[in-house]
């Protein structure tokens, strides 16, 4: 992107999570991270800012087009300051479930919108010497394949402290359209979209056709006749499919890659159909928990794919289509469970579903942008057809570094939605792969479980695998760390100390008060 081009549109499907987003149910995408040591929060402002050139984005809003006319734009913050996204919060006891509150209380607050939509919050006095490491960027700027290629360009692949400028490189905002050619560029920026929709349909059609008439499709009938029913089939609803009025939790866990590679190569599938199985699992353990019928029952997860050209993670926006895998829920043994995993898995690539579910995915993009607008409150509040969506992002295989510090964990958020009250985020790092998940906290009140169940399931899968676990780490002793005033950015003076509270990111002078008055 030119420095000097101060305007572009988002694409209708950035522009949806923007519209499908309502209080209590935020749509961004995020991770939650341990670094070694205590990092200075002056030291990760220097090295954020010293990184801004190459995310030109990261110092861009959005800007509604007049009269809901066309698409949102992306616009330079004329009054940008890196101060407003990047700050610390204390933590008072330092324990990890007291961190897990605090970054539900993060993650689960609306970005203010008048301000580029991303933030980094660290956390202070966390027991083992460790330092928090909260970020956010909404699901409008980037999916997950590329929020994790965000992470890459912040921190770096070497323990060695970059040199940084003392001052940070002048940036001159280019001026803004004004509002005649701006409503004049929402006019033919709308037609043009209806366009584009169109002949991408058009387009997608064809090439699953013609995909199909040269031999594309693989699937066998009795397959077809088999699993094709579960895809039709009505999603019952499990007890956290309510609609979400948050506040939201995070729970996590993590289990060691090699543990699941190995697992993979004994049963001769995928590190994705072993997650898939193990969330599938944690869901039954949790589902009967709390009574539902388990029984004859499918569980219907949203499994997003990555569309990228080369798996390229820089292109930024959402460039992914979505999986429908509709597993029975009442099978036990895990390695039946794995193997019906891995059928559907097969099954549903061979059938180029990713294709149709991309295909029928641009239809509402057709519709003029003023009704996309008022539509997305409504779309919000309606039904979806799963029960909750898994996402899996590999990423590097190798520790990165801020400013000298290893980060130690890296655990992903995805949001909850609509009646997806409960859903799952898994990233590879380092060695180990993380599993985030976000609950709505009246529809899932105890989703600490999911981590018992997770891990529990991971043992009886392995044992049936024939598969021994790795030897488990050596766990770090606890120590307390020095206590460090919060430091949340003010209207007036950024300087003084604020008591030590669980603070939420991205919000205006005005929610931060009523936020910091109802924790203090």
């Amino acid at each position: 992107m030119q420095q000097g081009r101060n305007q572009s549109h988002l694409s209708w499907t950035d522009a949806a999570f923007l519209y499908l987003e309502r209080e209590g149910v935020p749509l961004h995408i995020g991770a939650v991270n341990l670094l070694e040591g205590v990092v200075s929060l002056a030291d990760c402002i220097r090295l954020v800012e010293s990184k801004l050139p190459l995310v030109p984005r990261y110092r861009q809003r959005v800007v509604a087009p007049p009269f809901k006319i066309g698409l949102p734009t992306w616009e330079f913050d004329p009054d940008f300051d890196i101060r407003n996204h990047i700050w610390e919060v204390t933590a008072k006891h330092g324990t990890d479930a007291e961190f897990k509150t605090i970054a539900g209380e993060i993650l689960g607050t609306l970005m203010d919108r008048q301000r580029p939509l991303w933030d980094i919050v660290l956390v202070r006095g966390l027991k083992g010497d460790r330092t928090g490491f909260i970020a956010r960027v909404h699901h409008c700027l980037a999916d997950g394949m590329a929020g994790t290629g965000l992470m890459n360009v912040i921190l770096d692949a070497s323990p060695a402290v970059p040199a940084l400028a003392k001052k940070p490189r002048r940036f001159r905002v280019p001026p803004p359209a004004d509002p005649w050619t701006s409503l004049l560029g929402g006019w033919v920026n709308s037609y043009d979209n209806v366009i584009k929709q169109v002949l991408k349909a058009q387009s997608d059609a064809l090439n699953i056709a013609e995909t199909i008439v040269n031999g594309g499709w693989t699937v066998p009938m009795d397959k077809l006749a088999r699993l094709l029913p579960e895809l039709a089939r009505p999603t019952e609803a499990l007890h956290f499919n309510v609609t979400c009025r948050g506040p939201q939790k995070f729970a996590w866990a993590k289990i060691p890659l090699a543990d699941i590679k190995a697992i993979k190569d004994a049963q001769k599938c995928s590190v994705n159909d072993v997650a898939l199985a193990l969330v599938t699992s944690t869901i039954r353990l949790y589902a009967a928990l709390h009574g539902n019928r388990i029984k004859g029952r499918l569980l219907r997860i949203m499994v997003p794919v990555n569309l990228r050209s080369n798996g390229n993670t820089g292109e930024l926006g959402n460039v992914v289509s979505m999986i429908p895998v509709a597993i029975p829920l009442d099978i036990r043994n895990p390695r039946t469970l794995l193997a019906a995993v891995h059928e559907r898995m097969e099954f549903l690539k061979s059938a180029h579903v990713a294709e149709l579910v991309s295909l029928t995915s641009v239809l509402p993009g057709i519709l003029p942008s003023p009704l996309q607008a008022l539509a997305g409150p409504i779309a919000s509040q309606l039904p979806t057809p799963f029960n909750l969506v898994c996402t899996n992002v590999p990423g590097p295989q190798f520790p990165l570094y801020l400013m000298g510090h290893r980060m130690l964990t890296w655990y992903p958020y995805v949001p909850i939605s609509s009646d997806t009250a409960v859903n799952c985020a898994i990233v590879s790092y380092d060695g180990t792969l993380y599993f985030g998940f976000t609950g709505d906290a009246h529809a899932a009140p105890d989703l600490a479980r999911l981590e018992k169940f997770l891990k529990s399931s991971a043992e009886e899968l392995g044992k049936a695998a024939g598969v021994r676990p790795s030897p488990k780490q050596r766990v770090r002793p606890e120590v307390r760390t020095a206590a460090v005033p919060l430091v949340a950015p003010t209207e007036t003076n950024r300087s003084t100390p604020v008591p030590a509270v669980h603070s939420g990111a991205g919000l205006s002078p005005k929610q931060r008060k009523e936020v910091l008055t109802k924790v203090a």
